[in-house]
């Protein structure tokens, strides 16, 4: 009885949509957004364009960190520089290549540009 019970937690756990999330950049999603913040998450707000070498640089840098036991359970959500003005409103962003970075509802650090691992890891590392 109490296996399975275990295995139904597992399994709703692993099927949650936060889970999925975790680890792999999504588009940002209001709802996911928020759900994420209620469940006190480590959550990289990502601001990109597809033009700019910031951006293309930060990505590998972001993907391999992500990747590592220390960051995997952050949630990455990927906001359009072009195309989504009204949430660079709402987040206070001025340029592309902005992340920032949240645990739970808090923002914990804010970076504009930054392209080298070491600056990269150490805004992670404010969400944890």
């Amino acid at each position: 009885m109490l296996r399975r019970l275990f295995v139904a937690a597992i399994a709703a756990l692993l099927m949650s949509p936060l889970a999925v999330l975790a680890g792999q950049p999504q588009a940002y999603d209001a709802k996911a957004f928020t759900d994420a913040q209620a469940a006190g998450k480590t959550i990289l707000v990502q601001v990109h364009a597809d033009w700019c070498p910031q951006c293309a640089a930060q990505r590998p840098i972001v993907g391999s960190l992500a990747s590592t036991d220390r960051f995997k359970d952050m949630i990455i959500f990927n906001i359009d520089f072009d195309t989504q003005k009204p949430l660079l409103r709402t987040f206070n962003v001025q340029r592309q290549a902005t992340m920032i970075m949240y645990k739970g509802a808090k923002e914990t650090g804010r970076s504009v540009g930054a392209t080298q691992a070491a600056p990269i890891a150490e805004l992670l590392a404010t969400g944890l």
